[in-house]
């Protein structure tokens, strides 16, 4: 569940909420020259579109940094002697 919330929700949505709480903060401390930043006529399309690029770093460098090397044999779960064996990696056919 972390592993969503760091990798998919968090990117998407903290670029919003600093733009949502900048606006209710210069709202909150307006001293009556100039307009008001709207929520509205803002960069609200740029501050979602900084979480998908985020989010596309996040993952590619997740990608990039975890996995079993290369020619790697993957072995499957499975029982032995009445007991489940885990997945895991083989690197003992992989060239060195």
């Amino acid at each position: 569940m972390m592993r969503i919330f760091f990798e998919y929700i968090l990117p998407l949505v903290l670029p919003v909420t600093i733009y949502v709480l900048w606006v209710w903060y210069a709202r909150k401390t307006h001293s009556g020259e100039g307009e008001l930043p709207a929520l509205e006529k803002g960069p609200l399309f740029w501050s979602i579109l900084a979480g998908f690029v985020l989010m596309a770093a996040g993952l590619a460098m997740l990608a990039l940094s975890t996995g079993a090397p290369p020619g790697s044999k993957y072995e499957p779960p499975r029982f032995e002697g009445g007991k489940v064996v885990p997945p895991r990696y083989d690197d003992k056919g992989r060239p060195k």
